[in-house]
C-alpha cells in the first residue's frame, strides 16, 4: 500500500502555530508551556506540530526567530539614529511583548544547555548581526574613538535596560531607551578614554584617599 504523504506546515499555518507559541510563553513561560497548550491555541492537532518541530525548544527558538523586528540594520546617518530606530521599534527593547518573552525564558537559558544553545545561535546572533552592522557603520563614518571596545558597548545597551527592567522594575519603553543611549552608550562609544596618559591613570589610582 503507498504511504499517505502528510501534508506540511506551511505559510500562513506555520506562522499561526508560531504567533500561538509566543503568546502561550508570555503568558506561562518556557518551562509550562506545552506543544498540547500551543496546538490548542493555533486550533491544530498535536501531530501537526510534531511534523514540524521536534519538541518544545525548536518551536520556541523558531517563534522567538522569526518574531516581528527590524530584518535589516536601519541606516539613518548616525550611530545615535540608528541604536534608536534598532531598539524602540517591533521586536526592540522598548516593545514590552519582545521584553516579556525574553523574561519567560531567563530561567531555561541557564537551565537547559542545548535550549540555551539554540536560543543564542537563532535568536540573539540573528538580532546581534544587525547591530555589529550599525557600529561598523559609525566606525566608518568616523563617530567612535579609537580604541573603543565595539564587542562591549553592543552588548551594553540590552544589558542596561533588561537589567533595569527585570531588577529595578522600570518599564521598557522609548524613554528608558534613550536615556541610556544618550547618557551611557554614547558619551562612552566617543568620548576619549578615562585616563588617556598612562601616568596620569597611575597617580590617581594610587593617590591615598587620605
Amino acid at each position: 500500500m503507498t504511504p499517505v504523504e502528510r501534508p506540511r506546515v506551511e505559510g500562513l499555518r506555520e506562522q499561526a502555530i508560531l504567533d500561538a507559541a509566543l503568546e502561550v510563553l508570555a503568558e506561562v513561560g518556557y518551562d509550562r508551556l506545552t506543544m498540547d497548550a500551543v496546538a490548542a491555541r493555533a486550533k491544530a492537532s498535536k501531530a501537526t506540530l510534531y511534523r514540524r518541530w521536534t519538541g518544545k525548544a525548536t518551536l520556541v527558538v523558531e517563534a522567538l526567530h522569526h518574531s516581528k523586528g527590524v530584518e535589516e540594520a536601519p541606516d539613518t546617518g548616525s550611530l545615535r539614529g540608528d541604536l534608536l530606530a534598532l531598539s524602540c521599534g517591533l521586536g526592540g527593547l522598548a516593545d514590552t511583548a519582545t521584553v516579556a518573552s525574553i523574561a519567560s525564558v531567563i530561567t531555561a537559558i541557564a537551565h537547559d544547555a542545548d535550549f540555551g544553545a539554540a536560543f543564542r545561535a537563532h535568536v540573539v546572533e540573528h538580532k546581534m548581526a544587525a547591530t555589529r552592522v550599525v557600529w561598523q557603520r559609525a566606525r566608518d563614518r568616523g563617530e567612535l574613538r579609537g580604541d573603543v571596545d565595539v564587542d562591549l558597548l553592543q552588548a551594553a545597551l540590552p544589558g542596561i535596560v533588561l537589567h533595569r527592567v527585570f531588577v529595578l522594575g522600570e518599564h521598557p519603553d522609548v524613554d528608558l531607551v534613550t536615556r541610556v543611549v544618550d547618557q551611557i552608550i554614547l558619551p562612552a562609544a566617543t568620548r576619549g578614554p578615562a585616563f588617556p596618559d598612562p601616568v596620569l591613570a597611575d597617580a590617581t589610582t594610587d593617590k591615598d584617599p587620605r
